[in-house]
């Protein structure tokens, strides 16, 4: 049978395929709609193979709120252009929006998206039509039970995206013009200082012990006596803490107050108590190891060969 034009639009807007793909698919299924829909998908999937080596560092991050739910994602690519596409960012926020709205307690790719679609046939449908490979890395969800709200914040264009929890002793202080000021307040100041963690009792043990092994070593190199040098850790731990610790950080906007301090103010002004449970705060590519190209070394390789 013959393809006609309104056809291939069609599968177009349906896949996001290119126009050739969707014609070749349509002739390959003889017309049929659906077998070319699966034509694609299954392109889709030889396609992002061919990627899947490919290191994607480059991306962005998103937040979404609704009401007492808040998530953070984010969604890596292997150039910062890719980042500025039109189309990678309908796909972020369609990502965003489905782990906002999931009630899924399946790996984030096996969640069905839509009908006989899981996030997993997305992203493989997008690695297709973008060219590039695409990794949904990191997702985190809060739900808050009880009085309280979270917040969300992004910075520098998706480079940085921060999620908090604050918690209320009443609904009046949970809904009050404080509670939302020291969440907004607190988020700016963990997208700027990075804490490792909200408190000192949770603070990773195995990075205490760590820190005071490197702090030992580097006394005892500098001529600090030997007797001495535990009680000179435990000072410079006492630092380390304060500095890397929320609550203990000091307030990014007034640093005479710490972030425990800045909390307690605003509660008296809400009437009950604010109290910061927890953040989640995602840098992109934080952690991945970039490819660095050499291309002085590459066209000499490449020059040998001929």
């Amino acid at each position: 049978m013959s393809i006609s034009a309104s056809m291939v639009k069609e599968l177009r807007e349906k896949t996001s395929a290119g126009m050739m793909d969707c014609k070749k698919a349509l002739e390959e299924s003889k017309g049929d709609f659906e077998a070319a829909v699966e034509w694609l998908r299954v392109k889709g999937l030889s396609a992002a193979a061919k990627k899947a080596d490919r290191v994607a560092a480059e991306g962005l991050v998103n937040a979404a709120t609704d009401g007492k739910v808040a998530v953070v994602v984010e969604i890596n690519s292997e150039t910062d252009f890719v980042s500025r596409n039109d189309g990678f960012k309908a796909f972020v926020n369609t990502i965003t929006q489905h782990a906002l709205k999931s009630t899924s307690t399946a790996p984030i790719l096996e969640q069905e998206i839509s009908a006989g679609k899981t996030v997993g046939d997305s992203l493989k449908e997008a690695i297709a039509t973008i060219g590039e490979n695409l990794v949904i890395r990191r997702t985190e969800k809060y739900t808050v039970t009880g009085e309280g709200l979270v917040h969300t914040y992004i910075h520098g264009e998706g480079k940085i995206g921060v999620m908090v929890e604050v918690g209320a002793s009443s609904a009046a202080a949970a809904t009050s013009a404080e509670a939302k000021t020291l969440a907004s307040d607190v988020c700016l100041h963990i997208a700027a200082m990075n804490p490792m963690a909200l408190s000192q009792d949770q603070m990773d043990a195995t990075v205490v012990a760590k820190e005071k092994e490197i702090l030992k070593q580097k006394n005892l190199e500098s001529g600090k006596k030997a007797e001495m040098v535990d009680k000179i850790v435990e000072g410079q731990i006492r630092k380390f803490l304060a500095e890397n610790c929320l609550l203990d950080q000091p307030f990014v906007k007034n640093p005479d107050l710490t972030i425990g301090a800045y909390a307690k103010e605003l509660s008296k002004k809400a009437g009950g108590d604010l109290t910061i449970k927890r953040f989640t705060r995602f840098e992109l590519g934080a952690g991945i190891e970039k490819k660095v190209v050499d291309f002085a070394a590459e066209v000499a390789a490449q020059t040998k060969t001929h």
